[in-house]
């Protein structure tokens, strides 16, 4: 029996994150004991049933056994029943899932670094898909602003890393930011993430001191490696020179210790030193001048 029971009011669908939801509230003057059956469509096939004989004013139908598609343009229809009676079929408007899908909040975290912020964004999860694969040139818009001075905001626009370094930030000073995404195909932007906020630090050494230095530092190390390599022989012959003993003392040392020719040459007696005596005598002054 159709018409006796009132119809449900407010029948809307909506997308969250790429999900499928109907949703409507009771009819007016309705009695206890309601269920629902709840059925869409694409713009191309006929009605199917998604929640039947349902107490709640909802039906999510990305979480039944259906196949939902991101870029699928789907209808809604909902009607009341108590017992045998049957409302009449109220139907929501039509969207579009990825033009019309409400996107979440990003999720935002902050790294300190002396005097900058890094700042590293995570995209919503999406109940079919993902972010990235269904908008692949959605971008970020990061606001910033000193803590207390939001009137003061800046904005950076069009980001599609998901990290970004504010470096214009002033040293021991608290910082807070928020991000939202854009889409080139949802017109609305996403829900803006929860302020984060965090304090910078001492202020860092200007990065081309530190470039400057270490490409000194790479310099010379070559350097010394291609002077080792070059000269290589110098510096080992330097290090480790040759034996340069005379013959004789190599045959010496050649020669067996029980050898007739080693016994002689320790018992031999030194050679006899030739000299002749020298006397130094002292003459005085006196005499001379005598």
């Amino acid at each position: 029996v159709l018409g006796v029971i009132s119809t449900p009011t407010n029948v809307r669908l909506m997308s969250y994150n790429m999900n499928l939801m109907l949703m409507w509230d009771v009819p007016e003057g309705a009695a206890s004991g309601l269920v629902y059956t709840a059925e869409y469509k694409t713009s191309v096939t006929a009605y199917r049933v998604g929640c039947m004989n349902i107490s709640l004013l909802e039906c999510d139908f990305t979480c039944l056994n259906i196949s939902i598609s991101e870029y699928g343009m789907y209808t809604g229809r909902v009607r009341a029943q108590l017992g045998a009676q049957s409302s009449a079929w109220v139907e929501s408007h039509q969207i579009t899932l990825d033009k019309d899908t409400i996107i979440g909040s990003p999720n935002v975290s902050l790294f300190s670094n002396g005097a900058t912020i890094e700042v590293s964004i995570k995209d919503p999860v999406f109940k079919i898909s993902a972010l990235r694969n269904v908008y692949n040139l959605a971008t970020y818009n990061i606001t910033y602003w000193k803590d207390g001075q939001k009137a003061k905001a800046r904005s950076i626009s069009n980001i599609q890393q998901n990290r970004v370094v504010l470096n214009d930030l002033q040293p021991w000073s608290k910082y807070c930011v928020d991000v939202q995404i854009n889409t080139d195909r949802n017109t609305n932007p996403s829900k803006p993430s929860e302020t984060v906020c965090e304090r910078t630090t001492k202020e860092e050494e200007a990065s081309w001191v530190a470039a400057v230095v270490t490409f000194v530092i790479m310099t010379m190390a070559v350097a010394l490696l291609i002077v080792m390599v070059v000269c290589w022989k110098c510096i080992y012959h330097f290090l480790c020179p040759k034996d340069a003993l005379p013959q004789h003392f190599k045959e010496y040392l050649r020669v067996p210790p029980n050898s007739p020719i080693y016994l002689a040459m320790r018992n031999s007696h030194p050679p006899e030193e030739i000299y002749h005596q020298v006397s130094i005598m002292a003459i005085s002054r006196t005499m001379e001048e005598g």
